[in-house]
């Protein structure tokens, strides 16, 4: 009786309030994160169409009515494809496309990404002018005024709501960039940001709070200073209702509970464009002065909307740019190369780089790795969207003295990363993500690494020996220099490496014993220009290459690893 008694008061309750409630606003949020430069229909480092870009969203754009949904952008869209490389360095004297682009499509906020950081003050500084809304991060803070160098939170009010958002970057910048690109800035913790900011959030007296975080998910533990740090402030700075996520090119939605008991929706948006963020709200004022506020959000396919027409038109003009500019003919190949070969050995890929950083430099021994798990470079005319296959990003390269000793604990590092100890014949020889049972966990049909490809530096201007039987950090023997001459762990070399290695990208120059501030020492020079750049340069330069595997390394047992290459490389490219 009682139990009927309660079911008959909730009813009542439950029509007394959906009497009495002011008429519900509604809003649609849609987020975009790492788009690395889609931004058309088409990929101009592969010279193909695609299904899925910004001109999908412009067609649900103009479908909807502006005051009804909110348009935000998560970082990293200045990296990642020849367009933005263009409109970076090359063109810069007109309006940025990307801000034509974001302004003409009417979104409302954006927070920076570590890559847009990555292209240099002149080039997101310009962009950040030229942008019609806000550019989001408050813990990017000015090392002279103490406030943070971009905007902290902006107030957007649609269909009836105000929202605020926050914007939050993955504060690992430093850990991969040369200060030069990011001076005058430093980046703070996301959680002690995001606590220091909620009492001013709060006194806006906010509908709706959202998080626009250009970092990962992660975990919740509240003292990460972490890359990916999202849950973590969704769980421990209550407030939020929303949090989207980037930086880590997973796609998620998920929910949490933050330290006051109250649900957090988290949303992770992939990268280049598959997929759409979007959060549907829906809230009814009640007499009381309270609020029923409904939050659902999904993750739509990029490319189940239709591209519209007429903004792919608009930007005709650019296309056409971009695919002349990629199509240039700067050199010749008279072999083809894949990434797939530098998992196993030397290569031809990555001993190409390795080339390219010793005669620039002018350096003993040169550190370079597969930046691109799985691309080629096919024989034959060598344009300059090849350079984009051959080198993802826009890295600077350094030259560093270093002790041998030194060097032999870097090659232990990232062979520590990049192979399993093999006890027998059968057993795994790269390192992949496991599960419960001990198999790799596989993804879309393929074995997940453990870790990027981007940190399996290997070295040519030495000759050395990696046995995987031993344990990580006892694996890798140095017996000379590729010229014969003895290699000693007492003498000082020059060596070639990438700036995101230099400035600690991977661990690696920490696991050679130096600290950043040794490192930053030991840099005998940079170049000021990319390395993109240089590769491009070099390859016009030589006219015709003739790239083949060269660098002076190999893996033992010999029967073992062979072995062990042909089933992996079976496993990892679905090869016959």
């Amino acid at each position: 009786m009682r139990s009927l008694l309660s079911i008959v008061f909730v009813s009542i309750l439950i029509l007394f309030y959906s009497c009495t409630s002011t008429p519900g606003a509604e809003l649609d949020i849609y987020v975009t994160t790492d788009l690395h430069g889609m931004v058309l229909p088409f990929n101009n480092t592969e010279g193909e169409e695609t299904d899925r870009s910004l001109a999908n969203l412009a067609s649900l754009v103009e479908s909807a009515s502006e005051e009804n949904i909110i348009l935000l952008d998560n970082g990293d869209i200045l990296q990642g494809d020849p367009l933005t490389y263009y409109y970076n360095f090359v063109d810069t004297a007109r309006t940025h496309v990307i801000a034509d682009m974001l302004n003409h499509l009417g979104y409302d906020a954006a927070t920076a990404g570590n890559h847009d950081i990555e292209a240099g003050h002149p080039v997101y500084d310009r962009l950040r002018s030229q942008y019609k809304f806000p550019l989001l991060a408050a813990n990017a803070v000015s090392t002279t005024t103490g406030e943070p160098y971009f905007t902290p939170y902006t107030v957007i009010r649609k269909s009836g709501l105000k929202v605020v958002v926050f914007g939050l970057i993955t504060p690992s910048v430093p850990d991969w960039l040369p200060e030069a690109l990011y001076s005058g800035i430093r980046f703070d913790g996301m959680v002690e940001t995001a606590q220091k900011w909620m009492p001013e959030i709060l006194r806006e007296k906010p509908d709706l709070i959202v998080g626009l975080f250009h970092s990962g998910v992660g975990d919740d533990n509240e003292t990460a200073m972490d890359e990916n740090s999202s849950l973590s402030v969704a769980v421990n700075v209550p407030g939020f209702d929303i949090i989207f996520c980037g930086h880590d090119h997973n796609q998620a939605v998920k929910k949490a509970i933050n330290t006051a008991g109250d649900t957090v929706l988290l949303l992770d948006g992939g990268s280049r464009a598959a997929v759409l963020m979007h959060v549907n709200i829906s809230l009814s004022r009640m007499p009381d002065g309270t609020s029923l506020k409904r939050v659902e959000g999904d993750l739509i396919p990029m490319n189940s909307l239709p591209a519209s027409l007429s903004f792919i038109e608009r930007y005709n003009g650019v296309s056409d740019t971009i695919k002349a500019y990629a199509s240039e003919v700067i050199g010749r190949s008279d072999a083809s190369v894949t990434s797939r070969d530098a998992f196993f050995g030397p290569s031809a890929f990555v001993d190409l780089i390795h080339d390219i950083q010793l005669e620039i430099s002018g350096a003993d021994i040169s550190f370079a790795a597969p930046l691109s798990y799985d691309e080629q470079i096919s024989e034959g005319d060598l344009r300059i969207r090849d350079m984009f296959r051959l080198y993802r990003f826009e890295n600077f390269l350094y030259t560093l003295s270093m002790t041998g000793t030194e060097v032999d604990r870097y090659l232990e590092h990232s062979y520590g990363l990049w192979f399993n100890t093999m006890n027998f014949k059968n057993d795994l020889m790269l390192r992949y993500s496991l599960n419960g049972e001990g198999k790799p966990i596989i993804v879309n049909g393929r074995p997940r690494l453990r870790n990027p490809s981007y940190n399996f530096d290997s070295a040519m201007g030495i000759r050395y020996v990696v046995d995987v039987t031993k344990p990580q950090g006892a694996r890798v023997t140095i017996t000379s220099l590729s010229d014969g001459t003895a290699f000693s762990g007492d003498m000082t070399y020059r060596v070639a490496v990438n700036s995101y290695r230099a400035n600690g990208g991977g661990g690696h120059i920490e696991a050679a014993g130096l600290s950043k501030d040794e490192m930053e020492e030991r840099i005998i020079s940079s170049t000021p220009r990319d390395l993109r750049f240089y590769m491009t340069e070099w390859i016009r330069h030589k006219g015709e290459i003739s790239p083949v595997p060269q660098s002076q390394w190999t893996l033992n047992p010999v029967k073992w690893t062979s072995a062990a290459a042909e089933r992996e490389r079976k496993m990892l490219f679905q090869e016959n």
